[in-house]
């Protein structure tokens, strides 16, 4: 059974060659996860074949012999085998229709479970009844085989202490020398040292997972998270040594009252539903004199039903601030403005580097103005590390309750110590670091902004076209009216109770200031001029103008050609501008043309030939995506419904963003799953034969459905597995 999980491995890896499937972390993972399945179909098909196996060498007279019981016992369990793993292999059907983002996460995995499942099947039905031959005679021809075992323990040991762990290596080769002499040793002598060896095996894989689990954080030392481990794995193995023992009396009792024997898989299902779906939408049915009744009120609050959001955040140590300042800003109020805001942040203890950006390349695909500021910022991490990302021990003072100095106030690193915590105490998680940074950056002049992350901000900003994981996409004929019924809107959102108020912020598209120079034709025909004439003039003395090259040896540069910057940085200065004429005389443009201020577009958005806007928000900790769009919506709707909110003609809106995406995916799995539902319960049917044997089988899927959605909702209580 033991040499099933490195063949399956290799034969995954091939598979995965074969397929060009990377082995990226999620693909190792669905590996793992197949772990389990494949030891099971070793251990079901071993079991049944020593079963046979000793009925066999009971049976008085000549004794059928060894190949044809293993036939036998392979044929019987065999087509089982193969039908759950089949159905398991099914089950991921939905998983390798996704696409787009979610399919490049969770496709991997899927391909890497399914060729460990496969490859388990194989090596279950053919290798392992033909190993079972061999072994199991030679197993009855001599009791050397545990030496044999132990002597390559004993080896790979050795092997182990040369070339990678010292310590882990010696505790290997003590196993092995241990099992070797066992067979040589006294009955009692050798059930008391297994005994012992048992129990140091147990302590030494209990301070291996202390020191790599720590679920209880890095302050209770391996002696306290062992300890916390142990007792959890051993109330675990408790139970199952309780249950073991009470089931067949369980088993009786439940076979003699089937009404009440079947209750706790009904009250499974039905829990979890009411998890999953909300006590309202399971129970809505029941009479509204008690739906009233202030025990089942404080229910249907306790339940309102599971949220649903795209793709899980991931902690990538690092935040995008993108707040955005007013349209009509200068560079220089812009900058100083970025100046502030960093300087802001990095009064934050727990940040270590925050760097801002205003503008963009010059590339039509950054459109992002001067408004626009970008802020990547570095947050340090719960516990110091070195630069590899292992967390260092630091000497400390137990009698004075602080970490040792030297001379430069510096704490000293130590082996023995403890680990330095580099945030305060008041906080538990990056959403805390977040909150003070987003108190911190608070300045007049600027707005807040959604909670993101560099790389998640990326992917969001190429599916959906804004910067944050939500929003709303106006579309209309003109600037004006996009504008204004999006102010509108992000008035409205502000006052949804799912929506972070401070993050809702909608695109001043008319508001950036623009010198227009209005050429009156009038007066420069006066004076002999044209407009392409004045305009040149312009464009020269304002903007400048390459007139010639000038060689440097191999290089040359263009010569351009405009007034000094004390004539044209003012806008009163631009009137002095001369335009000469045909007589040669300098005619100032004011004279020519007027010049005055009109406010205009920062920058022009379309999409789907419609000019479009944006308004931003973001949701409150505790609420999924899909939620804070459905409640918007909502909101929104019943402002219309209303008449609060007009929408004005030519105007429509539609939400965008995660939001979007996850609606398609649900659409993809509403069709995808019930599919695969109805070909699991094909191969059940193919394998039993019987509808009602099949029925019973198939409703496994639905306890199985329900206990998930228990955890789910077990792991979001604070009192459950919360450290």
């Amino acid at each position: 059974i033991g040499a099933m999980l490195p063949i399956t491995v290799l034969m995954t890896f091939i598979g995965m060659k074969l397929f060009r499937v990377d082995a990226n972390i999620v693909a190792l993972s669905g590996i793992a996860i197949a772990i389990g399945t494949i030891v099971d179909m070793g251990i079901v098909l071993s079991e049944n074949i020593l079963r046979r196996l000793n009925e066999a060498q009971a049976v008085e007279g000549d004794p059928e012999p060894t190949i044809d019981v293993i036939y036998r016992a392979t044929c019987e369990v065999g087509g089982a085998v193969l039908t759950a793993v089949a159905t398991t292999v099914v089950g991921f059907l939905p998983v390798f229709t996704m696409e787009a983002a979610e399919g490049k996460l969770f496709k991997p995995l899927a391909y890497t479970k399914t060729f460990a499942l496969i490859a388990a099947i194989i090596i279950a039905l053919t290798i392992l009844p033909a190993a079972a031959h061999v072994l199991m005679g030679f197993r009855l021809r001599a009791k050397s085989l545990r030496v044999v075992g132990a002597a390559v323990l004993t080896a790979l040991g050795i092997a182990v202490t040369i070339w990678v762990h010292q310590i882990g290596g010696s505790i290997i080769v003590a196993f092995g020398v241990f099992y070797m002499a066992l067979p040589w040793l006294p009955d009692l002598i050798a059930r008391c040292l297994q005994w012992s060896a048992n129990l140091i095996a147990v302590l030494v894989v209990l301070v291996v997972l202390a020191g790599a689990w720590e679920p209880l954080g890095p302050e209770p030392g391996v002696i306290g998270n062992g300890l916390f481990i142990g007792v959890v794995v051993g109330a675990l193995l408790l139970a199952f040594w309780l249950v073991r023992i009470a089931f067949p009396h369980v088993l009786a009792w439940a076979l003699r009252h089937k009404l009440i024997g079947l209750s706790p898989a009904v009250l499974v299902v039905l829990f979890g539903a009411t998890i999953w779906l909300g006590f309202d939408r399971v129970w809505g049915w029941l009479p509204e004199s008690v739906r009233q009744r202030q025990s089942v009120v404080e229910i249907a609050h306790a339940f309102p039903g599971l949220g649903s959001e795209f793709m899980p955040s991931l902690d990538e140590g690092a935040f995008l601030y993108m707040p955005t300042t007013m349209s009509h800003a200068s560079i220089g109020e812009a900058t100083d403005i970025l100046k502030e805001l960093d300087r802001r942040i990095m009064s934050v203890p727990e940040v270590e580097l925050a760097v801002g950006k205003i503008g963009r390349v010059e590339s039509p695909l950054d459109p992002a103005p001067i408004s626009m500021i970008e802020t990547v910022i570095e947050y340090k991490s719960e516990y110091k590390t070195d630069e590899e990302g292992r967390r260092l021990n630091f000497r400390y003072d137990a009698d004075a309750n602080r970490f040792a100095r030297d001379e430069q106030g510096r704490i000293i690193e130590d082996e023995d110590g403890r680990p330095f915590r580099q945030w305060r105490d008041e906080v538990t998680s990056n959403q805390d670091i977040w909150d003070a940074i987003v108190a911190a950056a608070d300045m007049p002049g600027v707005t807040s902004a959604p909670k993101l992350q560099p790389i998640e901000t990326r992917i969001v900003m190429l599916q959906s076209g804004f910067r944050a994981p939500m929003g709303v996409k106006v579309y209309g004929p003109d600037l004006e009216s996009i504008e204004s019924f999006g102010l509108e809107l992000e008035r409205l959102l502000k006052q949804v109770p799912s929506v972070q108020p401070l993050a809702v912020f909608a695109d001043r598209v008319v508001g950036k200031p623009y010198l227009e120079i209005d050429i009156d034709r009038e007066k420069i025909a006066r004076y002999g001029l044209s407009i392409a004439a004045v305009q040149e003039v312009i464009e020269v003395a304002i903007g400048g103008k390459p007139l010639t090259m000038t060689v440097e040896g191999r290089e040359r540069y263009p010569v351009r050609v405009r007034y000094l910057r004390e004539l044209r940085d003012q806008p009163e200065t631009l009137g002095d501008i001369l335009v000469p004429t045909a007589s040669g005389s300098q005619i100032p443009l004011r004279e020519l043309a007027s010049l005055e201020y009109r406010r205009g577009p920062q920058m022009v958005k379309s999409e789907d030939t419609f000019l479009v806007a944006y308004v931003l928000f973001d949701k409150m900790p505790g609420f999924a995506e899909v939620t804070v769009v459905q409640h918007a919506q909502r909101f929104i709707q019943d402002a219309i419904d209303s008449g609060e909110l007009t929408v004005p003609a030519g105007v429509i809106y539609e939400f965008s963003g995660s939001y979007k995406n996850q609606l398609r995916a649900a659409k993809r799995l509403s069709i995808v799953l019930p599919l695969s539902l109805a070909v699991i319960f094909l191969l059940l049917y193919l394998q039993f034969r019987k509808v009602g044997v099949t029925l019973m089988v198939f409703t496994g899927v639905f306890v199985a459905w329900g206990g998930g959605f228990m955890m789910l909702w077990f792991y979001a209580q604070p009192w459950f597995l919360d450290t």
